[in-house]
């Protein structure tokens, strides 16, 4: 069952619902408060099945689609308020984008792991303290329900039920079809750190933000990040989690894997070097750091972003 509402973003519903259909193992519905047919964020009007208060229940899988980040056209309290009856009896819950904003209005993400698209998850964190946001994934999976980041990620997202339902041969077998990964090879943080997090309110931050892209390998430490901005360690935590909607620690992760896949697609040097330059330390802990982060090992992480048969100095940075 598709949740859909005026403003819904049309990539959220169409590119899950392709796949679904591709796998030929789900009955799809769409269905709005009114039973109405709904316009998309792109003007594009989307039928409907029935409304959400006629669904027979319990439902099997419910999909939130979301709205444009981060101003656009969002439903009533009604749409949320079936919402949280739907999916609180729901075998499984999932979201795309900024539906996982329409879960956690409806109590539906409270205690649990979510994502939602990059430019949205510190008003997530903000918002709904009860939820644990994590920014970096394509899509996170806490018990029967799962949400997923901005647009093509719905595309993950439904890859990845198929494939829970119907094995993982029926998933390849769609995925192939439609032209896209199974999984993405690596580089599976939505996001870059750097470009996407929002200009902070609190001066000492940004200039600390911008110290630790500088130099990544120097000692980000809690205690000494703390201290150059004359803070103390607590508040620094809140700080992070207020206006990026990350913890420190993770916030010089990202960075310190960013500078290190920056200079994989672009430098011959090898992994031990890059790892030093980078505040990892060793290869051996950049190779762990690498596979929690973007699901890759460093090499393979170069392997796969190569743009050309060139000797590995002469290749640019890919346009990602």
């Amino acid at each position: 069952m598709v949740a859909v509402y005026d403003g819904v973003v049309l990539l959220d519903v169409a590119g899950p619902v392709q796949i679904l259909h591709g796998s030929r193992g789900y009955r799809i519905r769409h269905a709005s408060v009114d039973g109405r047919p709904v316009r998309t964020d792109v003007g594009v009007a989307l039928g409907v099945d029935l409304a959400l208060d006629e669904i027979e229940r319990p439902v099997g899988t419910l999909l939130v689609p979301g709205y444009a980040p981060p101003d656009g056209d969002r439903p009533g309290q009604a749409f949320v308020d079936l919402l949280r009856d739907i999916g609180a009896g729901a075998r499984r819950v999932a979201s795309v984008c900024t539906g996982a904003l329409l879960l956690a209005e409806a109590g539906l993400l409270d205690g649990r792991r979510a994502t939602t698209h990059w430019s949205a998850c510190a008003d997530l964190a903000s918002r709904f303290p009860r939820v644990t946001v994590e920014p970096d994934a394509i899509f996170v999976r806490d018990g029967p329900v799962v949400t997923s980041a901005g647009v093509t990620a719905g595309i993950d997202l439904a890859l990845a039920l198929v494939e829970e339902d119907h094995g993982q041969d029926l998933a390849r077998a769609v995925a192939k079809y439609m032209v896209v990964f199974l999984q993405r090879p690596g580089g599976q943080s939505q996001f870059s750190v750097r470009g996407a997090v929002p200009a902070t309110r609190h001066p000492g931050l940004r200039r600390l933000l911008d110290s630790i892209a500088a130099d990544p390998a120097a000692g980000h430490t809690l205690a000494t990040m703390a201290a150059r901005i004359t803070v103390s360690e607590r508040h620094l935590t809140r700080l992070f989690r207020r206006e990026l909607g990350l913890t420190p620690g993770r916030y010089v992760e990202r960075i310190r894997v960013e500078a290190a896949q920056a200079l994989l697609e672009t430098t011959a040097d090898g992994v031990a070097s890059i790892a030093r330059r980078c505040g990892h330390g060793s290869d051996e802990t950049m190779r762990r750091t690498f596979l929690k982060v973007l699901g890759i090992t460093p090499t393979d992480y170069r392997r796969h972003f190569r743009t050309s048969h060139e000797p590995a100095f002469r290749r640019a940075a890919p346009n990602r």
